[in-house]
């Protein structure tokens, strides 16, 4: 077969090399673009993105890591880790093989991104993940941190546990005595825990994500919103104390604040949502801000089929954004950083298992990002009065 590239054996690069050439640097930019914006990448993401081979991508990943820009790891690539000081080859055979358990209260929604930032962290590390799937349920933790720590395979534990009710108090006592470290993931435990060690966390800062919907919205001219908070999210107390926070600085009504579930699958979510969509009328809301994601989907569906205009008539912000944007309109959302908090965790982790347990502790918060889309912006100059004058707002 005849080369489709003018080039000579000895000579210079024909123009179709060197666009090629281009081409390669381009989408190699926009590959560490995409890792410094998430800590890792997906080869079969990137592919689809840009439009090539998964095999183009793993050259690129592997050009990349040659360089040290970045780590390969099954599937992807991640950013170096602070911790590596000298190359991964090398570290890796002076660093202990350590096995990190991890139990999660669902294998669905929300938590496959915090597991693919655990897994991508570790692969990184040399670390190996031992993933349990658990519920939102005590009974249910207790047990499967049982089958971890028992098995005297892990050396440390990254636990989801529910600590709501009356029984958070002793929950958190008995994980402080395990017999291995342990970080919280997407949880957190109070100032001060009577547990021999306190206990490190890492989660989402949740109450200022919801803090920039509010702003958000009060930017483009809002002075009148609403919040639906979904029923027996863990989640959901963090949300009310930024909506609190938001509203007294700015000097707006918190009153309007619904606790319901209202995704299409909750029973009679339909006379919900219209009860909801009442009470906005009654109270002269212009926004909502609706958790989570398919809750807000639920609301942008029925507020088509009634003819109520987004946002002309209600502007809709989600919290979440797992699938906000495959709305009609695509829906603003706050975005908690998912894969970095799992990250994190497996960086916390390796720290107390390098460093001993007279490392001091740590507890993190990491802010979401706003992702602005069509639910919130004005149609257009012309859309609102001008005394509510409202202007785009930057992501």
């Amino acid at each position: 077969m005849t080369s489709t590239r003018p080039t000579g054996p000895d000579g210079p690069p024909g123009p179709a090399a060197r666009a090629d050439q281009l081409f390669a640097l381009q989408r190699r930019e926009r590959l560490m673009d995409q890792l410094r914006l998430h800590g890792a990448v997906r080869v079969r993401d990137l592919a689809q993105d840009l439009s090539v081979s998964e095999l183009t991508i793993r050259r690129d990943i592997a050009a990349l890591a040659d360089r040290g820009l970045l780590t390969r790891v099954h599937g992807g690539a991640t950013l170096p880790s602070a911790l590596e000081q000298e190359p991964v080859r090398r570290r890796r055979l002076a660093m202990p093989a350590f096995t990190i358990g991890m139990v999660v209260p669902s294998l669905d929604f929300y938590w496959p991104q915090i597991v693919s930032g655990v897994r991508n962290a570790a692969a990184a590390h040399g670390v190996n993940v031992q993933l349990r799937g658990s519920s939102y349920d005590p009974a249910e933790d207790r047990r499967q941190i049982v089958r971890l720590t028992e098995s005297g395979r892990v050396q440390g534990v990254l636990l989801a546990p529910n600590l709501e009710g009356p029984g958070m108090h002793e929950m958190i006592d008995w994980i402080g005595r395990l017999p291995v470290p342990v970080v919280f993931v997407e949880r957190n435990t109070p100032d001060w825990t009577p547990t021999p060690h306190q206990l490190e966390w890492v989660r989402s800062d949740h109450a200022t994500g919801l803090e920039m919907a509010v702003r958000h919205l009060h930017t483009l001219g809002h002075r009148h919103i609403g919040l639906v908070l979904s029923k027996g999210s863990p989640t959901s107390a963090h949300l009310a104390v930024g909506w609190d926070r938001a509203c007294a600085g700015l000097g707006l009504s918190a009153d309007f604040l619904i606790r319901e579930s209202v995704a299409l699958d909750v029973p009679g979510h339909r006379r919900i949502i219209g009860d909801i969509l009442e009470g906005c009328r009654r109270s002269g809301i212009t926004a909502l801000i609706v958790h989570s994601d398919p809750d807000a989907l639920s609301v942008v569906q029925y507020l088509t089929e009634q003819g109520v205009r987004v946002p002309d008539d209600l502007a809709i912000v989600s919290y979440d954004d797992e699938v906000a944007h495959l709305a009609d309109p695509a829906i603003t959302a706050v975005r908690p950083p998912k894969a970095l908090v799992g990250r994190t965790a497996v960086e916390m982790m390796l720290a107390r298992l390098l460093e001993g347990p007279r490392r001091p502790a740590q507890r993190a918060l990491i802010l979401p990002e706003l992702m602005i889309r069509a639910s919130s912006l004005p149609a257009g100059p012309n859309s609102v009065p001008p005394h509510t004058a409202r202007r785009r707002e930057p992501a």
